[in-house]
This record gives C-alpha cells, sequence and structure tokens, in this order.
C-alpha cells in the first residue's frame, strides 16, 4: 500500500522544513512518488521556500482558501502518484512524526479510516481547545450514532479515493468533521488510536476555538440536512 503525508500549511515557515524532514526520514518507501507533499495555502512568508528546501514537494496557492481546501488539493495530488491513503499532518509542530509514521504503517486495512485520538489534558492543551472539541464530539457521536472521541484531530489515515468520492463541499476546519460525518454515516471502518501531541509555547494555529466549532456544527447540520433532503 502506497501511503503519503499530506501536510495543509499557513504562514508555517518556522516548523514546517523541520516537520518535513523528520517525515521523510522516517516514511516507508513510496517508490517514485514524493514521500510528502506541502501544500502553501497562499501564507505570506516562506512557508514554500522552508518546504522545498527539506526536500518536500510543494504545491501553492495563490490565496488562502482553507485548511479543507489545502487537504483536498494534497489529496488529488496524491491521487496523481497514485497512492492508496494518505496521512495528513498539521504543519505546527502539534504532530511528531514518528506518530504520523504509526498511521501510515498502521495494519487496518486500506480502506478504513484511521483517527489520531489525543490526550489533551496530558498534553496541556489549553482548555479552550479542550471545551472546543468536547463540544465537536458531543454533537458528531450524537448525529453518527458512534462514539469518536476526538472529532478534531488533524493526524489522520484517509483512503483516499473513497474521501474524494464523498466529494467533501467544505474548505475550511470544517472539512474533518464533514468527512467524518459522512464517512460514519457510510458504515466506514473507523478506527481511533492513541496518539502522542507537543504544544510547544511558541506553536501558532488559526483555529478559532469558539468560530470555528461553531462553523463545524453549521456544517454537521447543514450535511444532515442536505442528505434528507435527497433521500
Amino acid at each position: 500500500m502506497r501511503v503519503l503525508a499530506v501536510v495543509p500549511a499557513y504562514f508555517a515557515e518556522r516548523s514546517v522544513g523541520a516537520l518535513a524532514r523528520e517525515l521523510r526520514a522516517l516514511w516507508p518507501d513510496t517508490g517514485e512518488a514524493p514521500p510528502v507533499i506541502v501544500v502553501d495555502d497562499g501564507s505570506a512568508d516562506d512557508t514554500s521556500g522552508a518546504a522545498r528546501a527539506a526536500g518536500a514537494y510543494v504545491v501553492r496557492h495563490p490565496h488562502n482558501r482553507g485548511k479543507g481546501a489545502a487537504l483536498l488539493t494534497g489529496f488529488e495530488r496524491a491521487r496523481a502518484f497514485e497512492a492508496d491513503a494518505v496521512v495528513s499532518v498539521d504543519a505546527d509542530g502539534q504532530h511528531p512524526a514518528e506518530e504520523a509514521v504509526r498511521l501510515a504503517l498502521h495494519p487496518a486495512p486500506r480502506e478504513s479510516l484511521i483517527l489520531g485520538v489525543r490526550d489533551l489534558v496530558g498534553a496541556g492543551a489549553p482548555r479552550a481547545n479542550q471545551r472546543s472539541n468536547a463540544i465537536s464530539n458531543f454533537f458528531l457521536s450524537r448525529f453518527t450514532g458512534r462514539e469518536l472521541r476526538d472529532t478534531q484531530c488533524g493526524l489522520r489515515r484517509y483512503p483516499l479515493e473513497k474521501t474524494l468520492a464523498l466529494a467533501p463541499r467544505s474548505e475550511g476546519y470544517a472539512f474533518e468533521a464533514e468527512v467524518l460525518l459522512r464517512a460514519a454515516r457510510a458504515n466506514w471502518d473507523i478506527v481511533q488510536i492513541p496518539v502522542r501531541v507537543l504544544y510547544p509555547p511558541d506553536r501558532r494555529t488559526h483555529f478559532h476555538v469558539v468560530r470555528d466549532p461553531a462553523r463545524i456544527v453549521f456544517r454537521v447540520v447543514s450535511t444532515l440536512l442536505s442528505e434528507r433532503g435527497g433521500a
């Protein structure tokens, strides 16, 4: 199975280079395909240059479109390299490279969606992040009928063709929730595994702990209504 890493990046010049180097050093063989695809989502800093200098394959959006759009661009490029699955990794240094590799090598079938599950309390995540994740977990678990323990973790392994076939519409942070909702309601095999994460003091995130969870819930409700309307 060919698995590639996709890293959506926005103003990540300080962190993306080290991440890309570590991923490339540890990543399983991908043949002639590049192991790490970085999608620079319209950054005004040198995110692209830092990623390229670290040996990553870089795609750049001319302007900022959102995390979901960056992931889709990376997925489509991974498809061109004949990948079977992709592991999404945040560019801010939160996800250690070895944890991403664990997902890439996980023995779950290639058609499974693998979710990283963080220990937010143990990792020292800000309380606002803990609360927003709990809200998202509640709504998505309620609407899918499954216990989903971490709906906001960006460290995941996606089955590539199945994910693209879902045709997700969200371009921002709600993308991950929308894919998870559609996958759960389509009865996909969803594997949840504990992952280690880091919260360095100088970590830069573009996730808004009030606005983005609200958008996630809105997308969940919109998706449910559109499914019912099409039934």
